[in-house]
């Protein structure tokens, strides 16, 4: 049996008919193709799969899709207003070496964000490692990573996002 389901995705509207245990990350990586988010564990340990729901980071391998009916969702690639021009923080993993392998960086990038926000784009170094223990990254050690949200948060404010 199948339940349809409507949510807005990166400021589209969406819908379609899935089972009533379809996660919010299949529905946008199967469902939509929104193959940014990525799967890293299945167990909401790693945060490779964060998407912001209704302005809030959630790992969407925790959460139904059923349960974003009537959301709005954004994912990794509703960030950039165009090709040209990256969201800040994107921008800051980019200057700032944030990434190798690139696996984890579309969580880290949501996860980041939303921290940003949540601390009124005042950070310290301590604050930002505490914050990043829901997301797992196994190439870069964290030290660049940490310098880019760090360096994001400023440019951020001024951008007004």
């Amino acid at each position: 049996m199948t339940i349809p389901v409507a949510m807005t995705v990166n400021g589209k509207p969406v819908s379609g008919k899935v089972e009533a245990r379809t996660l919010l990350v299949q529905f946008l990586r199967e469902h939509l193709g929104m193959t940014g988010t990525h799967v890293g564990c299945d167990t909401s340990q790693c945060g490779a799969c964060v998407v912001h729901v209704d302005g809030k980071s959630v790992k969407s391998c925790t959460m139904l899709a059923v349960q974003a009916e009537g959301a709005k969702v954004i994912t990794i690639e509703g960030l950039a207003e165009s090709a040209e021009k990256l969201h800040p923080m994107q921008e800051a993993f980019r200057e700032n070496h944030a990434l190798q392998c690139g696996f984890c960086t579309p969580g880290m990038v949501m996860s980041a964000i939303d921290m940003v926000k949540r601390h009124d784009y005042k950070l310290d170094e301590a604050t930002v490692r505490r914050e990043l223990e829901g997301n797992l990254c196994r190439c870069t050690g964290y030290h660049n990573i940490v310098k880019a949200i760090l360096a994001a948060a400023p440019a951020m404010k001024s951008a007004g996002v």
